[in-house]
């Protein structure tokens, strides 16, 4: 195994360990100037077990492909490949700040207080 493969068959390890349908998992590799990127794609069950909560598991696959890319004096980067069928709904807009903040009334408890 040529050593710039080894992020390539680790990530499939890894990712292949978490999904319900590991016969689903295909990862590509491309390499450019700006390092390695690898491509995973996974089952649309899947996506949840591989993104996490909040992203903590894709975030930490990322710092361990970091790790082995380090090893190899090269620069790992992660794209996560949305699968065709995917249940995620679209991504609800941050809330806006109220253009003007409301009066605060006065507290009679913290007057009392002497700084």
């Amino acid at each position: 195994m040529n050593m710039e493969e080894k992020d390539q068959v680790f990530l499939e390890y890894l990712v292949k360990n978490i999904v319900d349908h590991p016969e689903s998992v295909q990862v590509e590799r491309k390499v450019d100037e700006m390092g390695v990127l690898l491509t995973l794609k996974v089952h649309p069950e899947d996506m949840g077990q591989v993104v996490g909560r909040q992203g903590a598991t894709a975030r930490s696959i990322r710092t361990l492909l970091r790790i082995v890319g380090i090893k190899s004096n090269a620069r790992v980067n992660l794209k996560i490949e949305e699968p065709e069928g995917s249940t995620r709904g679209p991504r609800a807009a941050a809330p806006e700040a109220p253009a003007v903040a409301p009066a605060e009334e006065p507290d009679p408890i913290a007057d009392e207080i002497k700084l």
